[in-house]
This record gives structure tokens, sequence and C-alpha cells, in this order.
């Protein structure tokens, strides 16, 4: 098929049919779950990797995490104190305080006391630990006591007696062997993300290293011969605001960015990058509507990919579109089994496409719309259902589509911003995340879904660009 030829066009989809009027591309959640759909397809197949756990931070457990051991692994010590058995007053053993990474040392025996230190493991026999500044002693035979203070660490006098402040209780204050979790028990399931905390729990389970999702690896192809990487814009040259946003926002969403590369107006140059790539998804910028230059479809076409979303029914970003790439057969090892001469093949690498549109606004809601869903799948993380959140004034809605609206939350309430038309950056940039508005509008207190953004936002202020109340 020559580049110069359209591509089919997708059963029950239709060209836009103007502004006004409704069109025949997906619905915008729709859109949504198809993306989820294919991201979940391309993960079959991926093996996981193993992680040292200094480099697993941000990644995904691609299997549960069972805990290797109890924890804790043995019954310790809750508290500086002493290891006491049965009814007190007790006995002092002369010998030194049980520390915390040392044998526990010989039983205690009924009437007897042993300094212990916080974490150390409980000796057989031991009743329960008595806190320092619950406890006293007192000199055998001399009738003069001592009231430990709280937190002293020097012994006992050799033959002292320890008397209780309060009640003992049988058990009080040891960590008992398996309180935490027994060796097997699932710590967290798979396509948990992991953080400092994750980590710190996986190296107490006894984890030298990870098992996790492979990162999504993403080539970002910035169309457009009128782009400038630098400089003012003149002579109907325009800076490209996508190329230098685009690659953090999918870094902070946990893909790999394989390189961001600017193609120009020339078909042949983006089918050779499109079909060259090794990343996982494709993201190019521009070039999906049917304009003199837009070459995406018949590039698409020619490559023999299958449109999966062809257009969606949302304001901005309607010419957004979703594409699996044919997947060639990779070669594999040989096995002993198999003569030196063949060439064994494994399932193909499948890839994928998102075109977004070229104007930043609706290139923004092409992302959260199509490319945010399959990246999180393919990673296998949870999408979770939005926060519902009331809208604080009246927000207009697209006849027939779905509109993403910046917004602010303040005191609980969604305040939509000004500079929400497709080619404007100035809204979403001081936004906390775009509000999913219903064809036909919302009104004053209506709740919204609100799409979050990948990075921290400062919660209740709002910009000095004002809320728009139209």
């Amino acid at each position: 098929m020559s580049l110069k030829e359209p591509l089919p066009v997708a059963p029950g989809t239709s060209p836009d049919a103007g502004d006004g009027q409704p069109h025949r591309a997906t619905a915008w959640p729709e859109a949504r779950a198809a993306a989820v759909r294919a991201g979940a397809s391309a993960r079959a197949g991926r093996a996981p990797l193993g992680v040292p756990l200094g480099q697993a931070l941000g990644q995904v457990l691609a299997e549960p995490l069972l805990a290797l051991t109890d924890l804790p692994p043995f019954d310790t010590s809750a508290m500086d104190g002493w290891a006491v058995a049965g009814p007190g007053p007790w006995t002092v053993r002369a010998e030194g305080a049980v520390l915390a990474g040392q044998a526990s040392g010989a039983a205690t025996a009924d009437g007897e006391a042993v300094r212990i230190a916080t974490g150390a493991r409980v000796p057989s026999g031991t009743t329960a630990v008595l806190r320092t500044e619950h406890s006293r002693t007192e000199h055998s035979g001399t009738g003069r006591t001592r009231t430990e203070p709280s937190g002293t660490e020097h012994a006992a006098p050799e033959g002292a007696l320890l008397h209780a402040l309060r009640e003992v209780v049988p058990g009080q204050d040891i960590r008992p062997r398996g309180q935490e979790c027994r060796s097997g028990d699932e710590l967290l399931p798979a396509g948990t993300v992991v953080t400092p905390a994750v980590l710190g729990l996986a190296a107490a389970a006894g984890y030298d290293e990870l098992r996790v999702a492979p990162r999504p690896r993403v080539e970002i192809l910035v169309l457009g011969d009128e782009l400038l990487t630098a400089g003012l814009p003149h002579d109907g040259l325009i800076r490209d605001a996508l190329g230098p946003m685009l690659g953090p926002w999918l870094t902070a969403l946990g893909a790999d960015v394989l390189a961001i590369r600017r193609i120009g107006d020339e078909a042949e140059e983006l089918y050779a990058a499109v079909t060259g790539s090794t990343a996982d998804l494709v993201l190019t910028t521009g070039g999906t509507a049917a304009g003199p230059v837009d070459h995406v479809h018949g590039v698409l076409a020619k490559a023999g990919a299958t449109l999966l979303v062809d257009g969606v029914k949302v304001r901005p970003g309607h010419p957004m579109l979703l594409a699996r790439l044919c997947a060639e057969p990779t070669p594999a090892e040989p096995t002993r089994a198999e003569p030196t001469h063949a060439e064994p093949t494994r399932p193909g690498h499948v890839r994928h496409l998102v075109g977004l549109p070229g104007n930043p606004l609706a290139a923004v809601s092409g992302l959260l719309t199509l490319a945010e869903p399959f990246l999180r799948a393919l990673a296998d993380q949870g999408q979770g259902d939005p926060p519902r959140v009331p809208v604080q004034d009246e927000v207009h809605g697209h006849p027939h589509d779905t509109r993403l609206v910046p917004v602010v939350r303040r005191a609980g309430r969604a305040v939509p911003l000004r500079y929400n038309g497709p080619a404007m950056l100035r809204g979403i940039a001081t936004a906390d995340g775009l509000a999913v508005v219903p064809p036909g509008g919302a009104r004053p207190g209506h709740e919204l879904d609100v799409l979050d953004l990948p990075w921290p936002t400062a919660e209740g202020a709002v910009p000095a660009q004002g809320a728009c109340f139209t």
C-alpha cells in the first residue's frame, strides 16, 4: 500500500462530522477500557526481572511478596527492661544483659530476672518483660532499695532483688515469633508499586532482590517541520512544547523513555521510525487528522497495523488513536536438542502506537485517555477508580462528547480553570488534575471524576489565572 492511500475506516468509526455534530468515534470510557485491554494483552509473556533491593524503588512487583521467614523470627523484647520468669520479686542474675544480635543465653528459671535490650531474643522460660521504669531493685539482706531511673543501662548490684512497680501480665512487652507474619504468608500482592516501605518490608522478610515487571519502554516521535527546539517563535515556526513535557511525564508514570526523536513532515521517515522502533509503545504527536501532511494513518496502514481506537468522543483531543503494530517473531537461543543451524523463534514482541493530537492540551488529553491506562496495564499496575469531587461552579459541556477540564481542588471541591483550550498549557501547568465532564456539562455540586496527575500538587491553592466560572 502506498503511503498516499488513505487508511480504511475502522468499523463503527468515521471522521468527525464537525464540532456541533455527533461523530462515530469511540466513547471516552470505552477508549480507556480498550487501552487497558491492549496493555494487559501486551503484558502476557513478558518475563519478570530479578532486581536488587537498592534498584527496585518505583518498580512494580511481578509476583506476590511471600514471607521467607516468620516475623519476628523469634520471641523478642519490645522494651528495654528485665526478662522475668514466674512471680516476683525476682533474683537478678549476675551475668550481663541480653543484647540485640546475641544469643539469648541460659533459660530463666522461676524467680529469676535478667536485663534485656529492645529487640533482643527472649531467653526461654521468660514470663514477661518488665520495663526498666516500672521496676526497682533491692540489695538482698540489707533492706536498702534503689529505684532504677528510666532508660538506665547499668547492671543491678550483685544479689539484688527486682520488684515490679506495676502488675506484671504474662507475655507483656514480648513480641512473639510470627506476630506479624508466618513464613509463606502473602505480604503484598503482585502489582504493588515498590515504595521505601515496601523495600523495608521485603528486607525484613528475607529478600535480597525482588521480582518486578519490566518497565514499559517508550519512544516518543515529535512530528512537524514547524517546530523549534530553541529561541522565540518566528516566521510561522513555533516552539515544541510536547518534547520537553512528554518524556518526564512518562517517566513519572514508570516508563523507560528510550528516546525523544523529532521527525519532519515526511511519510517515509515516519514509517522507518515507527517500524524500526524496539519500544513497547511508540508515542507520536500530531499527524492523526486528515491534513495534507498528516501521515500517521497512512503509515499504520502500510505497516499492517490494527486500529484499536480511531478517534475518541472527547474534547480536546478527539483525533487521538491507538494501534497494535505487527509483531515479528524474535530469534531464540537454540536448545541442545536443536541443531545449531536451526532458527527457533519465540512469540513476537507486541508493540503499540498511541497517536496524540498536536495541540498541547489535546495531547495531554490523549496521554491520559490512552497512553496512561495502557502503560499501567502493561506494567501490571492497578488502575483504580479516579476520585469523585463535587465541582464548585457550572461547567459547560460539549453536546455529544466528554470534556477534560483542568481543575484545582479547594475546600473539597474542584474549581475549573481558565486557559483550557486545545492549544493551551497554562491551565494544566497549575492544575491538580483534569475533571471528566459528561456531555451536556455539570452544575455546581455535581460530582465529577478527576484524573490525578503523576506528581505532587499544592492542593487548595488557586493560581493567579483564576477560576473559570462559565
